[in-house]
């Protein structure tokens, strides 16, 4: 699986538009200031079909430290959430095999 940068991307929806890489450059990195900006007021973004940003509230809870077993408290945050919209799942998230973990593997093996 490859990364993809802002970078490549620009260069891509230039391309396919004809604009130049500067003006496409300036569009995206307005594009991405305006989500972070609602985010941070607290505004759900809501984009049809490709997906939906919003905020969430983590309650605190009490976790382990896998390296001395101890209880660690965490406390309650707030985290971006992303879910997938209807043309995404369909042609991303729905083609993707899911991946299996080594029990998985496993148990099927077994079976």
């Amino acid at each position: 699986m490859a990364t993809i940068s802002k970078k490549e991307i620009v260069k891509a929806v230039s391309e396919r538009h004809g604009l130049t890489t500067t003006q496409t450059g300036q569009v995206v990195q307005v594009f991405m200031e305006q989500i972070i900006d609602e985010l941070a007021r607290g505004n759900r973004i809501e984009f049809r079909e490709f997906g939906i940003f919003e905020l969430k509230r983590r309650r605190p809870r009490t976790a382990r430290n896998p390296k001395t077993g101890d209880s660690v408290q965490v406390p309650e945050k707030t985290v971006v959430s992303f879910k997938a919209g209807k043309i995404m799942k369909a042609k991303v998230i729905d083609t993707v095999p899911a991946a299996t973990d080594a029990v998985g593997e496993a148990s099927a093996a077994d079976a």
